[in-house]
C-alpha cells in the first residue's frame, strides 16, 4: 500500500530502506542454554514494482528488526549508505537474522533459476537465440558467485540495484503509457479501414462524441493548490475548509504515520481531482489514463515541494509550500494530452512500424513482437 520512510533517504532505494522504521525493535530472549529463534512475520509494506521487489522487502524489514541495525539506520544518511558505509554493519546483525537473509538468497538464487530456466525453454520454442546479457541482469541484485549466504556485498548490490532502478520506474511507467496509447490509436485506425464508408461515418462520429463527453467535466484544481487540499479536507475529511490547517491536514493523510508523505500517500490526494474527469462506468473515460494523469499531478507536487529530492515530502517542506504565492494558483490543471503524437493517421502507423521493427530486430520474430506489442499483423507488415 504504501512505499515508507525506508523509500526516503536514499533516493528511491532507500525508499525500500526504511520502509519499516515505524516498527517496534525486536528484542531476541536468551534462554540459558541456547538463544532462542524467533519466528518472523511475512513482510507487510508495499510492492515496490521491481522484480525483485519480494526480495528486497523481506530483506530490509528483517535487518530493521535487529536493534543494531535498527539503530545505525537512524542515524545514517544517505550518502553514508550510498557509499556502503551500512552495508558493513552487516556484521554485527544477529546470529538469527543473518541466518534468516541467508535463507532468503537461496530462495531468491531458486526463484531467479527457475525463472530463467522458463524462458530458456520458451526461448528455444520459438526457435529463438537467448540472449545471456539480458539474463545475467536478473542477478545484478545479489552475488550469485556465492549462492549460499547473505553477505556485505550482499547488501551493497541491493542498494545500488534498487537506486537505479526506483529512479527509472517512473520513465518506465510513462513508456509504458504511450506504447498503450500508441497500440489503442493504432488498433482504433485498423479497425477503421475494415469498414464500409457509412460505418466509418458513424464510428468517427462516435469517436468525437465521446472525446467531447470526456472533456466536459468540472474544474480540475492544480495539485498541492490551496483549493485542491481543501475539496479533499471538506468532502474526504468532512471538515469545514475555513478551518484548514495544514498540519493537521498532514498528519491526517500520512497514513502510516512516519513523518513524511511517500509517492502512494500524495497520490491518493488526487482520487477526488481524477474523480470529476474519469468514471470506470462511462466509455469515453479510460483508467489507465487516469493513473497515467494521477503520476503526472505527483511528479508535479514533487517537483514543487520536495527540496532536497528525497523522493518524499516532509512536514516542513509541506508547511514551507503552503506559505509559497504557488500555493494559492487558481488556474485550472491542464490534462496531459495523451494522443498529441498520433495526430494523424500516417504518423500513427509510422510510429507503430517503427516500434515494430526495433521488436523485431531484439527478438527476430515480427509475428512475436506484434503479439508483445499488443497487435497481430503479419509478418510482411514489420519488415
Amino acid at each position: 500500500m504504501v512505499r515508507s520512510k525506508a523509500l526516503a533517504r536514499c533516493g528511491l532505494v532507500l525508499l525500500s530502506l526504511w520502509l519499516c522504521i515505524h516498527s517496534v525493535p525486536i528484542s531476541v530472549e536468551k534462554a540459558k542454554d541456547k538463544p532462542e529463534v524467533e519466528e518472523l512475520e511475512p513482510p507487510q509494506s508495499a510492492d515496490t514494482g521491481l522484480h525483485y521487489d519480494r526480495y528486497l522487502r523481506e530483506v530490509i524489514e528483517y535487518l530493521e528488526k535487529d536493534p543494531h541495525f535498527r539503530e545505525k539506520l537512524k542515524n545514517a544518511n544517505m550518502d553514508d549508505i550510498k557509499q556502503g558505509k551500512l552495508s558493513k554493519e552487516l556484521d554485527f546483525v544477529q546470529h538469527n537474522f543473518r541466518t534468516k537473509l541467508d535463507e532468503l538468497k537461496r530462495e531468491e538464487m531458486n526463484r531467479l533459476r527457475l525463472l530463467i530456466k522458463a524462458k530458456h525453454d520458451v526461448q528455444e520454442g520459438n526457435g529463438n537465440t537467448l540472449d545471456h546479457q539480458a539474463l545475467l541482469k536478473q542477478f545484478e541484485h545479489l552475488n550469485h558467485m556465492n549462492p549460499h549466504t547473505f553477505e556485505v556485498e550482499d547488501l551493497d548490490r541491493l542498494i545500488q540495484s534498487a537506486t537505479k532502478d526506483l529512479e527509472n520506474y517512473d520513465k518506465e511507467r510513462h513508456d509504458e503509457f504511450k506504447r498503450y496509447e500508441m497500440t489503442k490509436e493504432h488498433e482504433r485506425r485498423e479497425r477503421l479501414k475494415t469498414m464500409n464508408e457509412d460505418d466509418r461515418r458513424k464510428e468517427e462520429q462516435h469517436y468525437e462524441e465521446m472525446k467531447t463527453k470526456h472533456a466536459n467535466h468540472p474544474k480540475i484544481n492544480h495539485p498541492g493548490s490551496e483549493d485542491q487540499l481543501k475539496e479533499v479536507w471538506q468532502e474526504a475529511d468532512g471538515l469545514d475548509p475555513e478551518d484548514f490547517d495544514p498540519k493537521t491536514f498532514f498528519k491526517m493523510h500520512d497514513s502510516n504515520g512516519d513523518g513524511f508523505f511517500d509517492e502512494s500517500e500524495l497520490e491518493a490526494l488526487f482520487t477526488k481531482e481524477l474523480e470529476k474527469v474519469y468514471n470506470p462506468a462511462n466509455e469515453e473515460d479510460d483508467m489507465v489514463e487516469m493513473e497515467e494523469e494521477r503520476l503526472r499531478m505527483r511528479e508535479h507536487v514533487m517537483n514543487e515541494v520536495d527540496t532536497n529530492k528525497d523522493r518524499l515530502v516532509s512536514l516542513s517542506e509541506f508547511i514551507a509550500a503552503t506559505k509559497k504565492e504557488e500555493f494559492h494558483e487558481k488556474d485550472e490543471w491542464e490534462q496531459g494530452s495523451f494522443t498529441v503524437f498520433l495526430i494523424t493517421a500516417v504518423k500513427a502507423d509510422v510510429v507503430w512500424n517503427e516500434l515494430c521493427l526495433r521488436c523485431c530486430s531484439l527478438c527476430r520474430s515480427s509475428l512475436t513482437c506484434c503479439r508483445l506489442l499488443g497487435q497481430i499483423q503479419r509478418e510482411s507488415d514489420c519488415l
